[in-house]
């Protein structure tokens, strides 16, 4: 399918976009671009918003350059780890292909998260109110991220004769499926807006409050997205997906904190009194 035309009946659309593009002879490939864009408009609006939560738009590249390494490693890492058997007989491929796709989502969410504790100790900076910040910024990277999924025609979903199918033609053959892409980009673009309306009207109850409300928010929608999927994927203790159940980890390790610690401050506030 990596060539296939996509269409949405529904809307009239038959598109091709372009896997890559040359440039002066090198070749480069779209998801790239796209990741990029989604990284440098998350950066931008992290530098905006920062004054929001005491930091600094210095504080903010420095984040950046401790993260960004580390997120691109984590989540190379993490995709190897639970695909080793893509690597197993030839293992250099690893690094040298990395180029060839082999990235993750929640690998660059443990990077990310790893970066800016370093970048918090080192630059002795509030690593609460830096990852508050940082779990909008990447839901904005994934907001613009997924469509490289859309443009590499990968991790679309289940075979579907919903409305807002997509297809995609491959030699003279079309199947319908669930443009799983799409569903997540939107999921994210919804969850960016309550937590920033969040943010703005109501406040943090405590530091770190809007990071977990990202985990909670992601991991629901990943549940969701990855039922969609073809499920003949590694699988947890041969049950269900693996992304599916770091997903529920997610939901429920960021609800029970998040209600721990409310918990806890109403008791202390009721000593108080």
């Amino acid at each position: 399918m990596d060539n296939a035309i996509i269409s949405f009946p529904l809307f009239g659309l038959i598109l091709d976009p372009p896997r890559s593009i040359a440039i002066f002879g090198f070749h480069i490939h779209i998801y790239g671009i796209i990741l990029g864009t989604g990284l440098v408009v998350a950066a931008i609006w992290a530098m905006r918003e920062a004054p929001s939560f005491g930091l600094t738009q210095d504080n903010i590249l420095d984040m950046l350059i401790a993260a960004v390494p580390t997120s691109i490693i984590f989540s190379r890492l993490y995709f190897v780890a639970f695909n080793w058997h893509l690597y197993a007989d030839n293992p250099i491929t690893i690094i040298t292909g990395i180029r060839s796709g082999g990235i993750t989502i929640f690998g660059v969410i443990l990077g990310a998260f790893l970066g800016a504790f370093i970048c918090s100790r080192v630059r002795k900076i509030d690593f609460l109110s830096f990852i508050d910040l940082g779990g909008m910024g990447l839901l904005i990277g994934q907001i613009i991220g997924r469509w490289g999924n859309f443009v590499n025609r990968e991790l679309f979903g289940l075979p579907t004769d919903v409305p807002w199918r997509m297809g995609l033609t491959a030699d003279g053959q079309t199947i319908y499926v669930h443009p799983t892409f799409l569903y997540e980009s939107l999921w994210n673009l919804l969850g960016l807006c309550l937590i920033y309306t969040y943010s703005k009207r109501v406040g943090r109850k405590y530091k770190g409050q809007l990071f977990l409300f990202y985990l909670f928010w992601y991991g629901l929608g990943r549940i969701w997205v990855e039922a969609l999927r073809d499920p003949s994927q590694n699988m947890f203790l041969g049950t269900i997906p693996i992304n599916m159940a770091i997903a529920f980890a997610c939901v429920i390790g960021a609800g029970a904190a998040n209600w721990i610690i409310l918990n806890r401050k109403k008791a202390n506030k009721k000593e108080a009194i």
